[in-house]
């Protein structure tokens, strides 16, 4: 992964969501090998049970920024300190359906154990980036959104785990600005808004 072309991104900004919230796409390296760490989702949570996702949440009121969010939010669910996170930069904000302007930041990251906080994170899953750019473990598809109309949703599927939804389009742009990986161009299938989901 080439870090530096996040840094030098121009990233696009989300002005007119409702609310705002942060992330932090933490990278770090494990036996010579490049891995973006997540968080799957505990169970007996209201919104998005089980799904992998980036440390993050709310922009409260004490934060000074978005990114001071994202390290806050890194901290609590899996006890990340900001002084251990180098933070090269961020990638464009998306609108989530649930009109939240998420704004997702890439830090480097020790290779060490995380505690997850038990009352959001079921487990901290560090994936490796040669599996997530494999085209084998990839999928994606078109669908309809009542409210946001045809949009695609991509899948990265990885021994036990599979990253989609928000997460899955930030690791789109993630793997496609710092490798070599680009998403096909055309997608797998395309399938109604009430299709099942293939996770």
């Amino acid at each position: 992964m080439d870090l530096s072309r996040v840094s030098n991104h121009a990233p696009s900004a989300v002005t007119d969501a409702g609310q705002q919230a942060a992330v932090l796409a933490p990278i770090l390296v494990r036996d010579g090998t490049e891995h973006v760490l997540f968080t799957k989702r505990a169970d007996h949570l209201g919104e998005h049970p089980g799904q992998m996702s980036f440390p993050g949440g709310s922009r409260e009121p004490e934060d000074r920024g978005l990114e001071s969010t994202a390290l806050r939010e890194a901290n609590e669910e899996i006890g990340l300190y900001s002084e251990e996170a180098a933070v090269f930069g961020r990638l464009d904000d998306i609108r989530t359906v649930t009109d939240y302007s998420v704004r997702p930041y890439v830090a480097g990251v020790p290779d060490r154990d995380y505690d997850p906080d038990e009352r959001e994170v079921a487990e901290v899953v560090a994936l490796p980036v040669p599996a997530l750019i494999d085209l084998d473990n990839y999928e994606s598809e078109r669908r309809e959104h009542p409210v946001y109309g045809e949009h695609r949703v991509h899948y990265f599927h990885v021994g036990d785990y599979t990253v989609w939804g928000a997460t899955g389009r930030m690791l789109v742009q993630l793997l496609e600005l710092t490798t070599e990986w680009t998403a096909p161009e055309d997608v797998d299938r395309v399938v109604d808004a009430d299709a099942e989901l293939p996770v």
